[in-house]
């Protein structure tokens, strides 16, 4: 029974790298990305001359959602790795950003949440730029309020984060105590 018991722990053990393709595809849509950044921006510096700054800040705003779009999926890519497949070891990678090599789960919740809310607030600002040229204004309010909701979830997770840290009344006098 005892080798039944290895080899199920083994074989769910091994199951990890079946996230592999998935991170895999990630970094191809990383491609697709690139792809329609450089499109938009072609568009954008030919209309340049014909656009007023209006439509000139939108489209400014629909390259930094693609930004946004792209640090998104590099921060599920690298803590997908870090997390589930294998370590990166950084005594060959002094020179890589501490953001993509120590990522717990309880960060890595806070930054997808964070780029989220970055992501919505963009385009909340996109949607009231464009205000005079939306027919039914009540979307506004959807679109005003969805990062907001957001920040507000972020919010508490930080605090349930920031709590879940300390198992009890000692632990909170040792930091206290520092």
């Amino acid at each position: 029974m005892r080798r039944i018991e290895r080899g199920f722990q083994k074989a769910i053990f091994l199951s990890r790298w079946l996230i592999a393709p998935f991170l895999v595809g990630l970094v191809l849509c990383l491609l697709v990305l690139i792809y329609r950044f450089f499109a938009d921006l072609y568009e954008l510096a030919a209309r340049v001359p014909a656009s007023n700054w209006h439509d000139l800040i939108v489209d400014i705003l629909n390259l930094v959602d693609l930004t946004l779009a792209a640090n998104l999926v590099l921060i599920v890519v690298f803590a997908g790795y870090e997390n589930f497949i294998g370590g990166v070891e950084r005594d060959n990678r002094h020179t890589w950003p501490p953001g993509l090599t120590d990522i717990d789960f309880n960060a890595l919740k806070q930054k997808l949440l964070g780029a989220v809310t970055a992501i919505a607030a963009v385009d909340a600002l996109a949607w009231y730029l464009d205000l005079e040229k939306l027919t039914d204004t009540s979307k506004l309010g959807w679109a005003l309020a969805f990062p907001l909701m957001l920040v507000l979830a972020l919010l508490l997770l930080a605090i349930s984060d920031r709590l879940g840290r300390h198992d009890g009344p000692a632990d909170r006098s040792d930091d206290a105590a520092r």
